[in-house]
């Protein structure tokens, strides 16, 4: 092979190197962020249950409104 075909592919695996990266930190970022709203979630749920599930018959129409 030629000296400027080497540097050529050797450029490209440069540029492709750093576009893995770029892409494995976005990866990374998505994961901790599905990680954070499944926790939400389940923080959700079990607020919604009052928190230890055992009132699970208990509705909204049970709470008194804000003005009583």
């Amino acid at each position: 092979m030629d000296e400027k075909r080497i540097i050529d592919l050797e450029i490209r695996f440069s540029h492709l190197d750093d576009f893995i990266d770029q892409l494995n930190k976005i990866v990374t970022d998505q994961q901790r962020t599905i990680d954070r709203l499944e926790k939400e979630i389940l923080d959700l749920k079990r607020s919604a249950t009052g928190g230890s599930g055992v009132d699970s018959t208990r509705s909204l129409k049970d709470d008194k409104p804000p003005h009583y």
